[in-house]
Order: structure tokens, then sequence, then C-alpha cells
């Protein structure tokens, strides 16, 4: 009966994501195929399908799902790209991020939040995933350039040290602002510099480094 409520639970979201303005069908898949009861705890997995924000541990969340789906339908991300998550969290934005590109390399400041996030790309067979604990400001410049960089967690401004990452024609989603007021860029590296412009305002908790 559980597995039919999820079910149940699970198409009504994927409907709330349509009427929201997600069109992207490969994005809506790759919601489809996640059960996201994995990702959250033990207390919350009845709430795993609302579209809503959930707490993990240490004060981090993993993010609405409506905000998952519009993040990566903004990253435009092509079966072929690499990508650069900064901040794994639950893991929950990396693993719709990994079936729609040939490799995430991803960044989470808490070693146990990494550890457990790993553990489950493991139980779900995701492979091409690349996961460190280190500084996400810094991004991960051995690897770098990236096509593709997806931030998890609110800057005060646009990394410096990421949009240095980024490839020229490359995209940026992240959130940036204060708790004052917070909106996801989509940030566009050309020839001359940037090209930033706001797409949604939001709530996420701070980049820290």
């Amino acid at each position: 009966r559980q597995l039919v409520s999820d079910q149940s639970r699970k198409i009504r979201l994927l409907m709330e994501l349509r009427q929201g303005g997600i069109s992207d069908t490969q994005v809506l898949s790759a919601i489809e195929r996640l059960p996201r009861e994995m990702f959250v705890s033990d207390v919350f997995e009845g709430q795993a399908y609302e579209n809503s924000a959930l707490p993990i541990a240490h004060g981090q969340t993993i993010s609405q799902p409506f905000v998952v789906a519009f993040m990566t339908q903004a990253l435009e991300i092509g079966p072929r790209m690499k990508v650069l998550e900064i901040g794994t969290g639950s893991g929950y934005q990396t693993a719709v991020l990994a079936q729609l590109c040939r490799r995430v390399y991803t960044i989470e400041r808490y070693r146990s939040l990494l550890a457990e996030a790993e553990s489950r790309f493991v139980a779900l067979r995701l492979h091409n995933i690349t996961a460190i604990a280190r500084d996400g400001y810094q991004g991960w410049p051995e690897q770098a350039p990236f096509l593709r960089i997806m931030v998890t967690a609110a800057a005060e401004e646009i990394p410096d040290a990421l949009v240095a990452q980024l490839d020229v024609g490359g995209i940026m989603i992240v959130p940036v602002g204060d708790q004052g007021g917070q909106e996801i860029l989509r940030v566009e590296k050309t020839e001359k510099g940037i090209d930033a412009r706001s797409l949604l305002p939001v709530r996420f908790v701070p980049l820290v480094e």
C-alpha cells in the first residue's frame, strides 16, 4: 500500500511541476525515476513527494522539487556534458543531474553528508558521479573548464572562482543574495565577460566558505 501511495503522490507532484512550467520531459523523467524518500530522513518519509523543501543534517535542506526541476531545466544540460555541482547535500539534485549528463563532479563541505549521499548513489547505481569534500567557493580547478555549473546554496555575489572555471559559452545557475532576498541567476560566460539574468526569487541556505 505504501508503494501505491508513493506512486500516486509522485504522479501528483509531476503534474504540479508541469503546471508550474516545467516542460523539459527529460528533467521530468529524471525526477520520476528517483525515489525521493531515499534522500530524506525517516521522520519525513511521508512528505517525500510534497512540493516542499525538507530539513537534513547540519542545518541544510533538500530543495523543493519545483526548484530542483526549475534549476535543472534552466541549466540546459546535454548528454555529453560534464557538470560541476556545488553543494551535494542529500545528493538528490546530484542524482537528477547524473541522469542527464556524461559526468557530475560534486562538492560538499560536510563529510558526513557526502558519505550518506555517496551510499545513495551506489544503491541507485549512478556511477557517473565523482564527489569530494572541500570548499565549494573554490570549485574544482583540476577538472575545469565546465560547460555547466549548478550551485545549490546562496552566494552573496557570483563567485569569481566558479566563473573562471566556466567554459566560454557555458552556463551557471546560482542563487545569489542574502537572507533579505535571493534570486536564481542564469550566468552565461561570453568572450567579453558574463551575461547574468534573474530567473526566480528563492530561499536557500547560504554558501559558506
